[in-house]
């Protein structure tokens, strides 16, 4: 799979921009500011419906205009579809295969698979547990689709019973059979999330491990530690013993949306234990394990989206992330950096496909 064409219209700092792709390395280049990370986001947003970085969809739109657009032309096995993604002020996000838009967002997940790496990845280690779990259900969201369902009711519930328990207070009155039905509901899907979050773990696992083998010069262990009150045999009751503490708190403190992913190296949790070297090569690691996990169960390549890597990473590891993508398992990669020479030195020997692209201040201009 590989995109062959991109259009944009009002994203971000674009006004009317496009630009023709090579199957292979494709890099952006300008200062920082210029719109580089954008082009990368517009590829995500035909991927995932969404930005990566941004979850208001209406702050994209260019500013002073009233939409944006993203059209993309992409090819799977010879087979050519375009992809666009809009949206008017005021208005519902619309998402369209070939001219025909999509009952659901969620219909598109996983046919167009991107992974990113980007500088604030490092959000998996130092923030919550809401960070990974956002992670890592996005990976199995993209070829589970009926793990994609139940997450979206379970998340649905949960905001309904949430909003139920802050009614209570305003209004002093209290259903408990309101919250009887919200906890079925919650309870059950919450157990199919939990299983099929630790079954994605056993298999994820070893990606990860090989991954870090490869980066890392240290033989050293990671591990993804899952705990969940779903896989208890009484988290039904849990939910019952936690209302007083939830009617106090005005929120759900027991659920699968409060389980933990603790990252852990030779037993110990990485954040606190692991040196800036060995995360950063943790962080790697879990970007090339989502991608060839991506790329197993959905017998498609994903597209790579390398955004200002060569600024955060030491030499050393740099070279090791370019042997590694240039091999055969990896297909269409784009990359963004600020500096144009070391670009060059660094990709021309490498790749033979490559096309460069000067980034200012919204407008591209090829360079190869």
């Amino acid at each position: 799979m590989f995109l062959q064409s991109l259009k944009l219209s009002n994203f971000k700092n674009y006004l009317a921009e496009e630009a023709v792709f090579c199957e292979h390395v494709n890099c952006f280049v300008g200062l920082n500011g210029s719109g580089k990370t954008n082009l990368l986001d517009a590829i995500y947003y035909l991927s995932l419906t969404k930005s990566a970085f941004n979850t208001i969809d209406s702050q994209n739109i260019r500013h002073a205009e009233s939409f944006f657009l993203i059209k993309g032309e992409f090819k799977i096995n010879n087979k050519s579809s375009i992809i666009q993604c809009s949206l008017k002020a005021q208005e519902k996000k619309t998402f369209k295969v070939d001219g025909q838009e999509y009952d659901k967002l969620s219909q598109h997940m996983g046919k167009y698979p991107v992974v990113m790496i980007a500088p604030n990845d490092d959000e998996l280690i130092r923030e919550s547990n809401e960070v990974r779990r956002r992670f890592f259900d996005s990976i199995i969201s993209q070829y589970d689709p009926e793990y994609l369902q139940v997450l979206i009711k379970y998340n649905h519930h949960l905001k309904q019973r949430n909003a139920a328990l802050k009614q209570f207070k305003e209004t002093r009155q209290f259903n408990a059979t309101l919250l009887d039905n919200y906890d079925a509901v919650l309870t059950q899907a919450g157990k199919v999330i939990a299983e099929k979050r630790k079954a994605f773990l056993l298999q994820y696992q070893p990606y990860f491990q090989n991954n870090y083998d490869e980066l890392a010069d240290q033989k050293e262990n990671v591990t993804i530690d899952y705990s969940s009150k779903a896989l208890e045999v009484n988290f039904k009751e849990l939910f019952m013993e936690s209302r007083d503490k939830d009617r106090i708190m005005l929120r759900t403190l027991v659920g699968t949306h409060r389980d933990e992913f603790i990252l852990k190296i030779n037993g110990k949790p990485l954040k606190k234990f692991g040196s800036q070297g060995q995360q950063k090569s943790t962080l790697i690691s879990l970007k090339l394990a989502q991608f060839e996990f991506i790329k197993a169960h959905l017998n498609l390549t994903p597209i790579l989206l390398l955004d200002d890597i060569f600024d955060k990473l030491d030499d050393e590891r740099i070279q090791k992330l370019l042997d590694i993508i240039s091999s055969d398992r990896f297909g269409q990669i784009f990359i963004t950096d600020a500096r144009e020479e070391r670009t060059r030195d660094l990709l021309i020997k490498k790749f033979e496909a490559l096309k460069i692209f000067k980034i200012d201040a919204g407008q591209m201009t090829e360079l190869t």
